[in-house]
């Protein structure tokens, strides 16, 4: 059985591959025009340059935003947890707190695991960027 950071790790490297292959399929259809020589010509190299430059610098800038924007989206989401587990009486169960996610509670108390770490860990995959 592979362990939690490792399938992290996986996930993050099909992402990358995921994004990586979109961008080099996306430039390929746009830039190259004549597949009857080896070499790309100058305009396939500037178009592609463009392309990739373009696709990075959107990335970087997304990226920018979502670190930005992550923080205050992980407390809203602990916050709106702690919310629903303070009105869970001490001898009720989970299902009869209004609007909470039946499977959230019952996994977070049966695991032993603290709420807040699988909220953080359900927050560090990364959206894809292009479409």
């Amino acid at each position: 059985m592979e362990a939690p950071g490792e399938q992290q790790q996986l996930r993050s490297l099909r992402d990358f591959l995921l994004v990586y292959n979109r961008m080099t399929e996306l430039c390929f259809v746009r830039c190259i025009s004549n597949l009857n020589y080896r070499a790309l010509t100058r305009e396939e190299e500037a178009c592609l340059d463009g392309c990739a430059g373009k696709l990075v610098h959107s990335n970087h800038r997304l990226m920018g935003a979502y670190v930005q924007l992550m923080p205050s989206i992980v407390q809203r989401r602990i916050s709106d947890y702690e919310a629903a587990a303070a009105q869970v009486a001490p001898g009720s169960s989970p299902k009869e707190v209004p609007g909470a996610a039946p499977a959230a509670l019952p996994a977070a108390v049966g695991t032993g695991t603290h709420p807040n770490q699988q909220v953080v860990a359900s927050a560090e995959s990364t959206p894809d960027t292009i479409s």
